[in-house]
């Protein structure tokens, strides 16, 4: 069999469907025997799962090598991030785990072997490239959340020292509080405890709640969205331009000519 031959086959194998499907299943099913390690196993049964986990590790690097010799330009192959990311995750899967100074590091892999998901999914690798991208303006946003939690901090530690020292101790402690506040865990407890004191202190808690779980995650949640809707509009063109189809560039530039030689034809 030649080369192009054999690139063709593999090809068509990496761009099955239902091989896609095998793969994400034995990946799951990977993340699934690493849990079962995690229990009280007789000799028998432990016995067995080493030996499904070296055939799983076998399988991942035939996987890889099929996926190699399908690319058509051999070069950039590991110039995508996802192929590098799941080269090393098979390679470094095939340490021996009965081995008591690379146990751990073994056991650890084989877990993270359950991210290859997102490499072999496009919609999670559609969701963990948004959020990756939404980082850089998330991180205004937490920034004046934090702001704002440094200043109630202080004013609550200013006012509720003296009522509760285990909520409102110091700075830091009252940071803590104010993420119980936040999540909603039990929080009108620590506002009641303030209110024997402070009849009004629920004005404290009602901004405070305002200001991080109505204004700020809401913002949060807008900013992942709309990335989200630019990446998913991305894929969309990126894969109209495999399939031949025009873009929305290309239709409006066929309408203006389309306009203009109407134009002519009326003159």
């Amino acid at each position: 069999m030649s080369a192009a031959s054999l690139q063709a086959k593999f090809l068509d194998i990496r761009s099955n469907k239902l091989f896609e499907i095998f793969v994400v299943s034995v990946i799951i099913f990977s993340a699934l025997l690493v849990g079962a390690k995690t229990y009280e196993m007789g000799s028998g049964v432990q016995q067995l799962t080493t030996i499904l986990d070296w055939v799983i590790s076998a399988f991942f690097l035939t996987e890889i090598i099929i996926r190699f010799v399908a690319e058509p330009n051999k070069g950039q192959f590991f110039k995508h991030f996802w192929n590098i990311f799941d080269t090393l995750i098979v390679l470094v899967s095939l340490i021996p785990a009965d081995n008591a100074d690379l146990a751990v590091i073994g056991r650890l892999v084989r877990v993270f072997r359950v991210l290859r998901m997102i490499s072999i999914i496009p919609e999670l690798r559609i969701l963990l490239v948004s959020l990756v991208k939404a980082l850089p303006q998330l991180g205004y946003v937490m920034l004046l959340m934090f702001i704002i939690f440094y200043i109630y901090a202080a004013v609550g530690s200013t006012l509720f020292e003296s009522i509760n020292p285990v909520l409102w101790g110091d700075i830091t402690i009252s940071l803590l509080t104010l993420f119980r506040v936040m999540t909603f865990e039990d929080w009108t407890d620590v506002m009641y405890e303030t209110m024997e004191v402070y009849s009004l202190s629920w004005i404290y808690y009602l901004t405070f709640i305002f200001f991080t779980a109505f204004a700020f995650l809401n913002m949060v949640i807008g900013i992942v969205v709309n990335v989200m809707e630019q990446e998913n509009a991305k894929a969309r063109a990126e894969n109209s331009e495999l399939q031949g189809e025009p873009t929305l560039q290309e239709i409006y530039a066929k309408l203006q000519s389309l306009q203009q030689s109407i134009d002519s034809i009326k003159k």
